[in-house]
């Protein structure tokens, strides 16, 4: 351990280590690109019925693009507390490649512009905290605002930020005293104004948004970001205030929008912190789902945030405990906590097995959600990358220190929350052309997918002649083939084909795996089952359907990245398939290892790495799924 310490310290080792990184992304890839990129646009795509509009446009016009759809700027309470003065402006200018200041002065720059992005600000309190900075307005006099100003450090800030949490979550028992909806409604303007001036037909697409933030008394989380279609919003978004702490009050209101003529949906997002809140198998009241509460829920929450920088909710070790790769990156606390978060309802897997346990039942499948992923950065700026990390809370993380990854000046790490920050997420979306239109349909017709950070492409499609797409409609789309978002029934007993090709981040690390995450309902109980279906490496010792163990991954801290493969394309049969059990199937691409960004802060600080924490990290994506429906 001391000569791996006196290694950490060397310059030597910060050089080699920076000439890897440089180096790494371009091995091998121009020639993958080329083949890879042939395999991914030749590949039909055809969509889901209960989403959107048909897209008749062919699958060879489509492409990727990539996006943040969680975005906050100072118009959101929790950012001006946190010391964040950026503006929608600067939230799409950084997204579009230009630098942004930190808080702290440290200078925020992407390598690559995103395509599109969404400022998405909480609509509660939408621009309060702003004006109290203004002690000659009426709010600027409130106890809050005069306390806000005379904050001088975190533990100020940590303390005015708890203060508000009770206001913010609508549990308090005497007249909110605080708000001024001409405040609200004048922000809101600027950030739609800011969303048309920025967005650019063809090159960058700017939506309209914001978080509606609900929840439960101790953080129990039921957050959504609701996005528009166009150029149009309503005068006020729907808030906490308006809809008592219920997403389905925010249903009825999208519905309502919706038949006036303004197009919008909603993403769940930090399920991982809701206690069991977000997937739970009733209705808020209590009473049964039923068909008609899951045809609303998927008309208006089509899509699941499954990964950001609070941590990822694709599943966790209790609920899946066969998968070895299910630890990761897990923020285990409700939100603003530390208060444990119950598994059972929090995790996108563990809902996708209860939302064919529901259908089953005869309520219907009120979690047929498709995935994306997004940054929820507070600081106007998405942090995506592991050695370049400025985590999500302005002045309050923007120190090594202050995410326990560095010990203070006593030698002691701090046992800090932000400890648990993920340098993630982004989205991807398959669209011909990069327009709200385009975009918005690819997103409604769930056709999307997450990753953890590195922008990997991923293509998901099941097909065969005998394969019937529950979407065909007469549209030019293909009745024999559906892609991830979409349902399928099959005329034989035999497993149709499952395409699936990714390609690796150009400037990332090569691709350790590729896997299909299976999932069904047998006796009443709910089964899931992962594949590895193309390895880098080879397959484990005496085995032919699993990849060798990742734990074989360097333990040596000299971030130097080990062999993978720069893509692979796969046509897979499910060896366990039933046609007569209904079932869900969803792709998860998995990275080599690398080092995480707590151990870049150590490396950088000359420091030994926080015992605690991960020193590795695989970055991965994950399609949404394809639902096979039995006849």
């Amino acid at each position: 351990m001391h000569s791996l310490i006196n290694f950490l310290k060397s310059s030597v080792f910060l050089m080699t280590v920076a000439l890897h990184l440089a180096a790494c992304g371009e091995l091998g890839q121009k020639s993958a690109d080329q083949d890879l990129s042939t395999t991914l646009s030749s590949q039909s795509g055809n969509n889901n019925p209960a989403a959107a509009p048909a897209d008749a446009t062919s699958s060879s016009d489509k492409k990727v693009f990539f996006g943040d759809l969680h975005v906050h700027t100072k118009f959101s309470f929790d950012s001006w507390i946190f010391g964040t003065r950026a503006t929608p402006d600067d939230a799409y200018e950084f997204a579009k490649g230009e630098p942004l200041k930190h808080a702290s002065g440290y200078v925020m720059q992407l390598r690559r512009p995103l395509d599109f992005l969404a400022v998405t600000d909480h609509g509660t309190y939408l621009g309060m905290f702003e004006q109290m900075d203004d002690k000659e307005s009426a709010v600027g006099q409130h106890p809050l605002a005069v306390s806000l100003r005379a904050a001088k450090d975190q533990n100020d800030r940590s303390r005015i930020f708890q203060e508000v949490l009770p206001r913010e979550r609508g549990y308090i028992d005497f007249e909110d005293d605080l708000l001024d909806l001409g405040v609200v409604s004048s922000a809101w303007s600027r950030i739609i104004e800011a969303a048309n001036r920025h967005n650019d037909p063809g090159n960058f697409t700017a939506f309209i948004g914001y978080e509606y933030t609900a929840g439960g008394r101790e953080g129990e989380n039921l957050h959504r970001n609701v996005i528009f279609k166009g150029d149009q919003a309503p005068a006020l978004p729907f808030t906490r205030l308006d809809g008592k702490n219920n997403p389905e009050r925010l249903w009825d209101w999208m519905d309502a929008i919706r038949e006036s003529g303004i197009d919008l949906l909603a993403i769940p997002h930090n399920s991982n912190g809701s206690n069991g809140w977000m997937f739970e198998q009733t209705r808020r009241d209590g009473s049964p789902i039923d068909r008609e509460y899951s045809i609303k829920r998927m008309r208006n929450d089509p899509l699941v945030e499954v990964t950001q920088a609070k941590g990822t909710s694709e599943t966790h070790p209790l609920l899946s405990p066969n998968d070895e790769l299910a630890d990761f990156e897990l923020m285990e606390y409700t939100i603003g906590t530390t208060k444990p978060s119950k598994p059972q309802g929090s995790y996108v897997r563990d809902a996708y097995l209860s939302g064919l346990m529901l259908d089953r039942q005869g309520s219907g499948n009120p979690f047929q959600f498709g995935l994306i992923g997004s940054s929820d950065t507070h600081t106007g700026a998405g942090s995506f990358r592991e050695d370049d990390f400025w985590s999500k809370s302005g002045l309050m993380d923007i120190q090594p220190q202050q995410r326990g990854s560095v010990p203070t000046d006593n030698g002691e790490y701090l046992d800090t929350l932000n400890r648990f920050r993920s340098a993630s997420g982004l989205v991807g979306v398959w669209a011909h052309e990069n327009t709200r239109d385009a975009i918005f349909q690819a997103l409604a017709r769930k056709e999307t997918f997450a990753t953890s950070g590195p922008r990997m492409k991923v293509k998901f499609e099941v097909m065969g002649n005998n394969v019937k797409n529950l979407a065909a409609r007469e549209s030019g789309r293909d009745a024999n083939s559906v892609t991830m978002g979409g349902s399928f029934s099959s005329k034989s007993e035999r497993s149709p084909q499952f395409i699936v090709s990714a390609l690796q981040d150009p400037i990332g690390a090569p691709l350790e795996r590729l896997q299909i995450i299976k999932g069904w309902i047998t006796d009443g109980s709910k089964v899931e089952e992962i594949f590895d279906i193309a390895c880098a490496q080879g397959t484990g010792e005496g085995q032919t359907s699993s990849c060798a163990d990742a734990a074989q991954m360097s333990e040596g801290l000299d971030c130097s990245i080990g062999e993978g493969s720069s893509g692979f394309s796969v046509s897979w049969e499910d060896p366990t398939f039933d046609s007569t059990m209904d079932a869900f199937y969803y792709v998860r691409v998995i990275e080599v290892p690398t080092c995480r960004w707590s151990t870049w802060d150590a490396i950088r600080a000359g420091v030994r790495p926080n015992p605690d924490l991960p020193t590795k990290i695989q970055e991965r994506a994950w399609s949404s799924p394809i639902w096979y429906v039995a006849n």
